[in-house]
């Protein structure tokens, strides 16, 4: 056989792109190709109907990949005895990690337990710590917390260095959810470094310092400026150390980074890609070896609705396979009531659950990034990676994070993005199921715990704007 022949029913390159296209325009019957088939997202990257497969990428994997993502559930109860008997419970039925929410958190929606050493130990007290993440989630007194959690481990006879832990502290993300830091930035600048040498120094294998876009993500920032602002705080970090005279190359491990996932599958998987990509390309640009980034995904808060709040749990549920698809580290699903208030047992263990049923029994963490090779994941990656650089750009330029935060330039970026938003929601561009589209007509009683939201954070010296959680259904007058 000739080589004419092996080549002679091989189309040219792009023939059957081409076909497709008069098929399509065949279809619309004139009307435009642009307006019907082709969408743009948030950051008015273009979204196509169709791709091509990509090539030349290499695969994105968590930073554990022979291991299922960590199970994180919120621990956030006020009410510290109860708190404590949920994690029993969530620790019985499967979770693998635990996310303490404190009051005063920028994302602890008004509750969160008490911030005292005591409230840490009690709900603490029975957890098998060499099985277990334990993450103090972003909070304002981060700092102390982290020392009382290392005591309460000495007292446990436990080695830190043997534990997965992440001690949340992020004065970006503070400063942002709250308006208020308690140090002024050149003092925090100033202290930080000599503040956390104690702790690199144990050799904690966790996360000290993390960069927070769930803040600014339920604000409503878009996904580039929620990626830009992330790693605008965590090239902070390194400045600061770089700046103090200590090596890069022991405090990159310890940076980590949370995010929001929302019901937009693609673009949700595609931000989770991209932040890996990111912090990779910072770390080079510092000549340093790249460590992987550590990443914990929430659920949306902005995206929960309060009528037909039986419709959160699909919304949570996409959010979730699509951070596990991603490559999320650990991932923590929000249960589906927590627009009507502190979420009871049932809409805890649904949260719980949906993860326990991907990782258990759909195995979705047994293919290492699934995206791997999509022309559509792939060109959303790659887009969501280049606004997101343009954003901490702007940011850098503008003095760094803390100082776009404290002169408003941040707040005012993501006010235009949720502005622009709640405006297609409006006029029905957009839709939310269960609320705009087919709403639900009738009242029905949503199970909640009986607890007080928490008087919020006072304390400053630094002020500025503060950036509050806000779902879209309350932006365009539709929540209950």
């Amino acid at each position: 056989m000739g080589a004419g022949a092996l080549t002679k029913d091989v189309e040219p390159v792009g023939a059957e792109r081409r076909r497709w296209l008069a098929l399509a325009e065949t279809a619309l019957a004139g009307a435009s190709f642009e307006e019907k088939l082709v969408s743009h997202t948030d950051d008015a990257i273009r979204i196509e109907p169709l791709y091509d497969r990509a090539t030349g990428a290499e695969p994105l994997v968590r930073t554990n990949p022979r291991s299922p993502w960590i199970v994180s559930q919120r621990v956030d109860d006020p009410n510290v005895d109860r708190a404590k008997a949920q994690v029993l419970d969530d620790i019985a039925q499967g979770a693998t990690g635990l996310s303490l929410v404190f009051e005063g958190a920028p994302n602890a929606f008004g509750y969160g337990l008490p911030r005292t050493a005591q409230a840490l130990e009690t709900v603490l007290e029975g957890v098998p710590l060499n099985r277990m993440q334990i993450r103090i989630d972003t909070h304002p007194w981060s700092r102390p917390m982290a020392d009382w959690l290392v005591a309460f481990l000495s007292k446990r006879r436990s080695d830190p260095a043997k534990l997965n832990l992440s001690f949340g502290i992020d004065p970006a993300a503070v400063l942002a959810g709250t308006g208020r830091l308690r140090m002024s930035i050149e003092a925090l600048q100033e202290s930080m470094p000599q503040s956390l040498a104690h702790f690199f120094s144990m050799g904690v294998p966790g996360v000290l310092l993390e960069a927070d876009g769930r803040v600014f993500h339920n604000a409503g920032a878009t996904e580039a400026q929620e990626l830009g602002i992330m790693l605008a705080s965590a090239v902070s970090y390194l400045r600061m150390f770089e700046k103090a005279r200590q090596p890069l190359v022991y405090a990159a491990p310890h940076i980590g980074f949370a995010l929001s996932v929302d019901q937009d599958q693609f673009l949700s998987m595609a931000k989770v890609r991209a932040l890996r990509i990111l912090w990779a390309r910072v770390q080079e640009a510092c000549s340093i070896p790249n460590s992987t980034a550590n990443i914990h995904a929430e659920t949306s808060f902005r995206m929960m609705t309060a009528l037909d709040p039986e419709t959160n749990i699909l919304r949570t549920t996409i959010s979730c396979f699509a951070a596990a698809a991603g490559g999320a580290d650990s991932i923590s699903i929000l249960p589906h009531t927590i627009a009507h208030g502190l979420p009871a047992p049932f809409a805890r263990r649904v949260a719980r659950n949906a993860q326990l049923i991907m990782a258990n029994e759909s195995h979705v963490d047994h293919v290492a990034d699934p995206a791997y090779g999509s022309g559509a994941v792939e060109a959303l990656t790659a887009d969501l990676c280049e606004a997101a650089w343009v954003e901490l750009q702007a940011i850098e330029a503008e003095g760094g994070v803390l100082s776009s935060l404290r002169d408003g330039h941040i707040q005012q970026r993501v006010r235009t993005a949720a502005a622009r938003r709640d405006a297609a929601f409006k006029a029905g561009e957009r839709a939310i199921i269960g609320t705009t589209l087919y709403p639900q007509t009738s009242e029905r009683p949503v199970e909640t715990l009986d607890a007080k939201q928490r008087p919020a954070f006072t304390e400053g010296v630094v002020l500025c704007e503060p950036l509050s959680p806000v779902r879209i259904d309350q932006s365009v007058g539709a929540a209950s």
